[in-house]
């Protein structure tokens, strides 16, 4: 019984560590007032870039770095369609995610199938999804540029009065969202399951989007919500013998609707910043 307790638990902490890692980088941006719905799309793109580089160098380490800068590029481009632009970011991060998994699907049909030679162990992005959380905790809650940061989402006028260029934090913090959905991407195909498939993110970038809010958008909690996914998904698994197969895939995802939604019933204030999905006009007010 105690070993399969253990065992069930290391299940549950590397499935949840992607939805982890792409929702810490998406907590760091909604903190600074933009919504990306692109994570999806951006860790599809990460999990490619990251098995190519790996296939093609031999070297693991260095399709962890193609995964991270594949996604940043991605989500350069986003934060200039949603912050300079000021296009709309819940429509520009759907474009994303659709964009991304389509990229990713086409230009890795010559990868389908191919096992990877050199892996990571999964246990090394456990502990640096866990590091990462508390890095994070600690600089939102703790430092100058923390305090910068959700200023921006809060009330990014006075921010801005304060001297605070408002656009370069938000350039930032979305960049940095798309380094972490990178991360999560190069997990699967590097650690997780050490290959390419099309569709290999299975639906993880929307729970990760889900986890910020679930988390009230605070690094620590998110690692309870992340691993409590994981432990889900895992027991969709565990339970295919007893239950429908079809309603323990979609176990996960019925769960993330069900908590949104009383989220959304929950009164008293949501913890969401003030300006959030709002983009930042210079001398306009709201």
């Amino acid at each position: 019984m105690e070993a399969w307790i253990w065992s069930a638990t290391l299940r549950a902490l590397a499935f949840g560590t992607p939805i982890l890692l792409a929702g810490l980088g998406e907590i760091y941006a909604e903190r600074s007032g933009v919504v990306n719905l692109g994570v999806e799309g951006m860790m599809a793109l990460g999990a490619l870039a990251a098995f190519a580089a790996a296939q093609l160098s031999g070297e693991p380490f260095l399709g962890v770095l193609a995964g991270t800068a594949a996604a940043a590029a991605a989500a350069l481009v986003f934060a200039l369609t949603s912050i300079t632009l000021r296009a709309n970011q819940y429509v520009a991060g759907l474009a994303l995610t659709m964009l991304g998994i389509g990229l990713a699907g086409l230009l890795g049909k010559p990868y389908e199938g191919t096992p990877l030679a050199n892996t990571l162990p999964e246990s090394w992005f456990i502990v640096a999804a866990l590091l990462l959380a508390s890095i994070l905790w600690f600089f939102l809650q703790h430092t100058y540029w923390g305090l910068l940061l959700r200023s921006c989402g809060e009330n990014p006028e006075t921010a801005d009065a304060m001297g605070i260029n408002v656009y370069a934090v938000r350039y930032s913090a979305v960049i940095f969202g798309g380094v972490m959905a990178g991360l999560a991407g190069a997990f699967l195909s590097l650690a997780y399951r050490p290959s390419w498939a099309d569709g290999i993110t299975s639906g993880l970038g929307w729970i990760a989007v889900a986890l910020a809010i679930f988390s009230a958008w605070h690094p620590l909690k998110a690692v309870a919500a992340a691993f409590l996914f994981g432990a889900l998904y895992h027991l969709s698994y565990r339970l295919q013998a007893y239950v429908s197969p079809e309603f323990l895939k979609a176990m996960p995802y019925l769960f993330v609707v069900v908590v949104l939604s009383l989220s959304a019933l929950r009164r008293g204030p949501s913890g969401a910043p003030e300006a959030l999905g709002t983009p930042y006009v210079r001398g306009e007010r709201r």
